[in-house]
């Protein structure tokens, strides 16, 4: 398989197949907390990196060759090495699997481009969206994102409100929060002003634990943790 992987095991998702929409690496941001390591091309170009017919078939094969293991999976998520929504027909995608499979679908995004009214369009039909927000001023943006130039984070943070006035699935809000970079207390009070407008269902709280894009990067202890959880609300919960 070159675009499905898995099934995986997530404490989010409990048991997703992926697939991947986009190249290794290829994204919009280079955050420095990344998992998969530095960003390969930054970029904010839509276009069909894979062939949507080539995901169908992969996606068809999987499902006619695993028929007990597709009855165990929580959600078909589209996330992988890249981000999703730079694939320019992952719209279409979602309307063709919903056609094949009732397993509900989410989006795991990083928002970069939910500022563009027909990017949100395409993921009105998935049944949950995952966006990030990390950071609520430009100088924290670019120290932990460090963004594609075209981006800027007052319109990421426009483009979530959007969505969910447009959006009737669920928005589960991720904020990764570093040591030293995000988890200042003041901060953290301009999030809270943000996320109360974009009025998200859930809040994720999380920290890295493995290697990272940049040598160096710590988590945030425990207990600043739930003294944040507690900032943000009853809806936040640190996993």
């Amino acid at each position: 398989m070159k675009n499905i992987y898995g099934p995986v095991n997530s404490r989010r998702l409990k048991l997703s197949l992926g697939i991947s929409l986009i190249p290794d690496k290829t994204c919009s941001f280079n955050c420095i907390y990344c998992q998969l390591g530095p960003t390969k091309e930054c970029v904010i170009e839509r276009k069909e990196y894979v062939l949507e017919e080539d995901i169908v078939a992969e996606l068809k094969s999987w499902l006619d060759n695993n028929i007990t293991d597709a009855k165990q999976i929580n959600y078909i998520s589209f996330s992988g090495s890249g981000e999703p929504t730079l694939y320019n027909k992952i719209g279409s995608l979602i309307k063709r699997i919903k056609k094949i499979t009732a397993i509900p679908l989410t989006v795991i995004t990083n928002s970069s481009l939910l500022h563009i009214a027909s990017v949100r369009k395409e993921l009105l039909e998935a049944h949950l969206i995952i966006p990030s927000l990390d950071a609520v001023t430009k100088e924290v943006f670019q120290k932990i994102d460090r963004p594609h130039s075209g981006i800027k984070i007052e319109d990421v943070i426009e483009g979530l409100i959007n969505l969910r006035q447009e959006f009737k699935g669920k928005i589960w809000l991720e904020v990764m929060l570093v040591k030293g970079i995000n988890d200042d207390l003041r901060h953290i009070r301009k999030l809270k002003e943000a996320i109360e407008k974009i009025k998200p269902d859930k809040i994720h709280l999380n920290s890295p634990v493995r290697a990272t894009a940049k040598s160096g990067i710590q988590a945030v202890d425990a207990k600043k943790l739930r003294k944040i959880k507690e900032i943000l609300g009853d809806n936040c919960e640190i996993i």
